[in-house]
Formats: structure tokens, sequence, C-alpha cells
């Protein structure tokens, strides 16, 4: 790769974009650990065995592997285009290594044998996506420094019962979007700009593995689907898809290059989710509501309004943005009061990754 690539962007700065922590940008997380390790999995332990057992056959061990022409194939892109898809590199990045430290950390404090073996799996999976993206970057002179970034990051904490939502959900929805790729690029080989996509595939059958592993632990303690919980699944339900719907906005030519229109690919996406979440959350959001893609919409535009405000700065430029922020926080709850579509309970919570 030559220096040229590199010249309009500073060596180091993928890694402080990659930790700036927004409402739009992958966070850290720190939980109650003990909590988490308590988990008994008895209760599906037919089901949990085979999970363990496929982790541990490790099919995609040499996956992530690049091969001898991975970097003859990474050649300039347009301008714009390069922007957005280092941009992606750098969050998609950053969200795996995010699951990696959360991971690794569970495994480290675990205590429970199952727990222990889960963790140890999905922290090894989530390093290996992590550091193949990294050489991408790399190939660009932009690898970001992932043991700096463990430190500098913000961590926030979640209770145990929302990082089984946000991480299931996160594992869910990154599995659907990587297919939704990987499909259109199969019918289009030539709209495939960089080699990374190739690896796709295989790729989103670990992040679809993932969550099938948290949709079996919450199916054994099955309080976390009930009552007033139901509110907090419709909260993070929404808050999961509205953030994709944002960012991807803010990358047209990204989806250009794809093909792909950014509203029409995020709604393939949220169908693709809301089909696996029915394994075990008992209702979807109803994404076909008009007032649904009209809210989703009006806080793109909101965005757009923040992103000009900052850039104006100053007085007015605040008051904008805290303008906006009202705003987006009564769409959003708008948003929330739409009614959901609930279904039967599926026979058993396990599903096969048919998409």
């Amino acid at each position: 790769m030559t220096a040229a690539i590199a010249a309009d962007i500073a060596p180091n700065h993928s890694t402080e974009r990659a930790k700036v922590s927004t409402m739009l940008t992958p966070n850290f997380y720190r939980t109650d650990y003990a909590a988490i390790d308590a988990f008994d999995v008895e209760p599906i332990r037919a089901e949990w065995n085979a999970l363990m057992k496929e982790f541990s056959d490790d099919k995609n061990g040499d996956h992530f592997d690049r091969d001898e022409g991975f970097g003859r194939e990474v050649t300039e892109l347009p301008p714009a285009l390069k922007e957005e898809f280092i941009e992606f590199l750098i969050s998609s990045c950053t969200s795996e290594f995010s699951g990696c430290v959360l991971y690794a950390e569970l495994k480290r404090r675990a205590k429970n044998p199952d727990m222990a073996d889960l963790f140890g799996y999905m922290a090894r999976d989530e390093s290996r996506h992590a550091n193949f993206i990294n050489q991408s970057l790399k190939d660009f002179g932009l690898g970001v420094d992932l043991g700096f970034l463990k430190q500098a990051k913000k961590y926030k904490y979640f209770e145990p019962k929302f990082i089984m939502y946000a991480t299931y959900l996160s594992e869910k929805i990154g599995y659907a979007r990587y297919i939704t790729i990987h499909r259109e690029l199969e019918r289009h080989p030539e709209r495939r700009f960089h080699p990374i996509f190739k690896w796709f595939e295989q790729w989103c059958n670990d992040e679809y593995r993932h969550g099938e592993a948290f949709a079996l632990m919450m199916s054994a303690k099955p309080e976390l689907l009930e009552g007033r919980n139901k509110l907090w699944i419709r909260f993070f339900l929404l808050a999961v898809y509205a953030t994709m719907f944002v960012r991807d906005h803010t990358r047209p030519e990204l989806h250009k290059a794809f093909g792909l229109d950014p509203t029409e690919y995020d709604f393939q996406v949220f169908r693709i989710t809301s089909e696996c979440t029915k394994q075990i959350f008992p209702f979807t959001l109803d994404i076909d509501h008009p007032a649904f893609r009209a809210g989703l919409e009006r806080l793109c535009r909101l965005q757009k309004t923040v992103d000009a405000a900052k850039a104006e700065g100053g007085v007015m430029g605040a008051i904008k943005r805290a303008g906006c922020a009202v705003a987006a926080v009564a769409t959003f709850a708008g948003l929330y009061m739409l009614p959901v579509v609930r279904h039967a309970k599926l026979p058993q919570v396990r599903m096969q990754a048919v998409w």
C-alpha cells in the first residue's frame, strides 16, 4: 500500500476516532460479572451442550487468515468512499474489540465452568474479527492501537439484563448486516471493492452463534422476558434499530458502492433481525407501521442538523443542538409508543441461520 493512500489522515487518527464515545459509536461495557457467572443453564442443558460443541469444533479456526492475494486486491478508492469505508472499518473493529474485552473479562472472572467455556470461545472469536479488520486498516496505514484503546476508552456500566439484551441484539443485527451485504455482493461481485467482503459469510455465522448463546441464557432465566422487562426489551430493540438507521444514513457513498439504498438495506436488516429475535423475545417492533419509518427519517434529519450546529459552534450552535436533543427524545418516545407485533412462543429456542 502506497504512502499516498494514508497521506490525508494522520497515522494514529483511527485510534483517536475509535476512542470517541457517542450515541452512534460502539461503546465498552462493564457489568456485575458475578451475576452473569451465576447463570444456571441446566434447564436448557441439551441445547447448550450442542452449542458448546459447535464452539469447540471451531470451524472458522483458520478462516481469519489473509491469503496471499489479499493485499494485492487493496486498491485506491474515491476519496468520499475511502473516508466512509475507513470509518466503517474503525467502527466495526471497535465494536468487535468491545465484545472481545467484555467476554474476556467475563471469562477471567468466571468460576462457573459453563460461563468460562462460553465467554472464552466468544472472546476468541471477537479477537479474530477485530484483528482481521485491523489488518485492513493497517493496509491504509491506519491501524487502531487496540491495547491503548482498551485502556483509554470510557466504559459504561450495564446491569446484567441490559448486557443480555444489548449484546444479544448486537450479535443478531451484526449477522443480519453482514449476510445482507454478502448476499448483495454474491449477486454482484463487480461491486466488491475490497477483499474483506469475501470473508463476510463465515464471519456472520460467528455473530449468529454468539446470539444463540445469549438466547439460551435468557431462556434459562425466563423472568428476563416477562413483566416490566418487556419494556426494556422494547427500548433496546428500538435503540439498536434507530442507532443503526441514523448511522447508516451518514454513509451514502458506501451504500452506493454496494448498490444498496440505505433505507431499504436497513429495513431488510430489521426484517432479518426481527425474525431472529422471535426465538426469544415475546414481540417484534412493527417496522411496517408508517410512523416507524417516518420517525426514523426524522431522527436522521435531526442528526444532520446537529452535525451542522457542531460545525457552526458558538452559542447559536449550542442552542440548536439542545433543541435537536429535545426533538430527538420526543421522536424516540413517539416510536416507543407504537404498537408491537406479538407472536406465539416457539417450540425451541435455537434457530438455523437460513438467510
